[in-house]
This record gives C-alpha cells, sequence and structure tokens, in this order.
C-alpha cells in the first residue's frame, strides 16, 4: 500500500489540476459567447450573398469565368482548417480523421492529393506526409478576413496555374455546444448555384447593372473569401465548445480521482493507526510479563 505521504502528494497535485481544468473551462466558455455570436452574425450574410450568387449564376455560361471552368480532377487539393492549439478532446482528430477518410477515397480513384493545412495542428498531423504545399500557422486565435483572403487568392492563383483541378474544404461546422461535425465542401471550381423555383410565385427575372458578367467577375473573388472566412469562424466556435466541454470532463474525472485517493488516504492512515496501536499494546503486555 501507498504511504500517507505519497497519497497525500498525489492528492495535491490532481487539486492543482482540478483548478487549471475549471479555469480553463471558464476562460474557453467566455471565449465560446465571442465567437459564437459573432459566427451567427455571419451567417445571415453568407445566405444573403450564397442567394445572390444563386440568382446570378443560374443559367450563366461558366466557361466565360476562369475559376467556373471544371476539368477532370487528377489533382486535387484540400485546405484543411483546425485549431492552433490542443486540449479540446478529439476536436481536431476528428477533421484529421475526416481528412484521412477523403485522402484515401481520392488516391483510390487515382488522384494526386496535396494539402494546405490553416491551424498548427492540421499542419503538425500532415507534414510528415510530405504533401503539405502551404501552411498557415498561428492565425487561428485573432484571424481576420484579409487571413482568408490571403488563403483564397493562393489557392485561385495555384487552380489556375493548373497546379490543382479541384479544390476541397474541410473543416468542423459548429451545431451546439455539445456537437460540432466535420464537413467537406467543394471550394473550386465554383459551381453555378441553384436557384430556389419561383413557380407558382409572383415575380420575374431581374434586369442587372451592371451585366451579370461584370458582377459575377468581382463577385465570385469576395464569395470565396466569404466560404473560407465563415468556415473559419466555425471552427473558431467549434474550438472553444470543444475545449470547454473537454475542460468540464477533466474537472469531473480530478473530482473522481480525488474520491478515490482521499478513500485510499484513509485506508492507509487507518492501517497506520491500527499497526500503532498494535505495537502499543504488544509492548504493554511485555511490560506486564
Amino acid at each position: 500500500m501507498a504511504s500517507l505521504k505519497d497519497v497525500k502528494t498525489q492528492i495535491t497535485g490532481v487539486k492543482k489540476t482540478s483548478q487549471i481544468t475549471k479555469a480553463m473551462n471558464m476562460v474557453a466558455a467566455a471565449k465560446l459567447r465571442g465567437a459564437q455570436q459573432k459566427m451567427e452574425n455571419f451567417r445571415p450574410y453568407t445566405e444573403k450573398f450564397t442567394t445572390a450568387m444563386s440568382s446570378l449564376s443560374a443559367g450563366m455560361n461558366t466557361a466565360d469565368f476562369p475559376l467556373m471552368i471544371a476539368r477532370e480532377p487528377m489533382t486535387v487539393e484540400v485546405v484543411v482548417i483546425t485549431s492552433d492549439r490542443g486540449l479540446c478532446g478529439s476536436f481536431n482528430a476528428n477533421i484529421m480523421k475526416r481528412v484521412m477518410q477523403l485522402t484515401r477515397q481520392l488516391e483510390s480513384e487515382g488522384k494526386k492529393v496535396s494539402y494546405v493545412c490553416v491551424g498548427k495542428k492540421a499542419n503538425n498531423a500532415l507534414k510528415r506526409s510530405g504533401k503539405v504545399r502551404k501552411a498557415y500557422t498561428d492565425i487561428m486565435s485573432t484571424f481576420q478576413m484579409f487571413n482568408a483572403r490571403q488563403i483564397v487568392q493562393d489557392l485561385s492563383a495555384n487552380f489556375l496555374a493548373g497546379g490543382a483541378d479541384e479544390v476541397r474544404l474541410v473543416y468542423s461546422r459548429f451545431i451546439s455546444v455539445a456537437s460540432q461535425k466535420p464537413t467537406t465542401e467543394t471550394l473550386l471550381p465554383v459551381q453555378p448555384l441553384a436557384g430556389e423555383s419561383t413557380a407558382g410565385q409572383q415575380g420575374g427575372d431581374y434586369i442587372y447593372e451592371p451585366s451579370t458578367t461584370e458582377i459575377m467577375e468581382v463577385l465570385l473573388p469576395l464569395f470565396l473569401n466569404v466560404v473560407v472566412y465563415h468556415a473559419m469562424l466555425e471552427v473558431g466556435a467549434s474550438e472553444h465548445a470543444a475545449r470547454m466541454s473537454a475542460m468540464d470532463n477533466a474537472t469531473t474525472a480530478c473530482k473522481d480521482i480525488i474520491a478515490n485517493l482521499t478513500k485510499l488516504y484513509n485506508k492507509a492512515r487507518q492501517s497506520g493507526i491500527t499497526s500503532e496501536l498494535m505495537d502499543i499494546v504488544g509492548g504493554a503486555e511485555a511490560l506486564k510479563g
């Protein structure tokens, strides 16, 4: 049985760990409120932007726009968005699991895969594969729209230069505090979006000024910026939610460990007291003899 000192040292260490995990839980909860609010405020903008693109791209000739020209996807680039920091449970592992599944599927079809990593955890997980073309690390804590624009400019330039025939986006979509779902989307080539049917409704075709072609030339890069930035917002909120849940579970586990160690400490203490009493009794009996 462990000595009293050893058990007491373990209890003290676990209590300190519990204080740390509880503090991290509170910090994650505070950050989550801001990140979730920012994400929810941006979602309507993304939806309206998508609706506008749907209206504009319906029935257009994709050959007029290089970013919309589809070709045989022999080379696929996967943009992986994760967090920069850990201690958030299986959050990053679930994203990487989705990436590995997608990679195996594409390579089984004879396609070449490369990666663009957004977030330190994605880069750490994939850099040994030798397939990372570019990595953006240490930006997920303080990212802004210009970070998304920088990423999109690089992806677009590589796509137009023929470095990739298709670009996929893998990130974690925020469902709730307890649920974050890894999601895969096709980023490039931009596909014409199917608009909602207006049959039986009042309305008709819109007349755009300037022409739809001129508008699309401007909106296409902006649309890609919005998609990537929205994915980064989703990952940011999901990261804090996952960390909050993980730290809450860790704090609960610490309490259970402390309870078990306390029982062990009491048992060891009782055993020590019993042993001392037996020595006293034995000594008293010896003196009587």
